[in-house]
């Protein structure tokens, strides 16, 4: 499995990677979403995104909103994992594809339940 892992905090990205590793996963990642999504133009394969919201270039909503309108991308699986709490925002991201929602700070046990929520633990 491969994940791809999309936050502009290289300290955030290391923890991500740290937890999908220890499952066997293969990790990429990108500091923004315009350079996820040209990773993804480009034809790398990926079973999951980790997207977080605030980014500069282009933010995680705005990702998900991309990667959802390629018919390509359609069975990647995609969770937020942000500092944003609201319930709006919440729900515009899973009205926009994504299919968990994990809020910042987390534990490695949530991130494994959100993972297998998602069947991929």
């Amino acid at each position: 499995m491969r994940a791809l892992i999309v936050d502009d905090s290289k300290s955030m990205r290391m923890i991500l990677a740290r937890s999908l590793r220890e499952l066997d996963f293969e990790i990429i990642e990108a500091g923004d979403g315009q350079e996820a999504l040209d990773r993804l133009n480009q034809g790398e394969p990926v079973d999951l995104m980790l997207v977080d919201w605030n980014m500069p270039v282009m933010n995680g909503y705005e990702l998900v909103c991309a990667v959802r309108a390629n018919v390509m991308f359609g069975d990647i699986r995609i969770m937020m994992v942000t500092t944003e709490t609201s319930m709006e925002n919440m729900t515009k991201a899973l009205d926009a594809g994504a299919n968990e929602y994990l809020m910042k700070p987390f534990t490695k046990e949530l991130l494994l339940d959100k993972l297998a929520l998602l069947g991929l633990n």
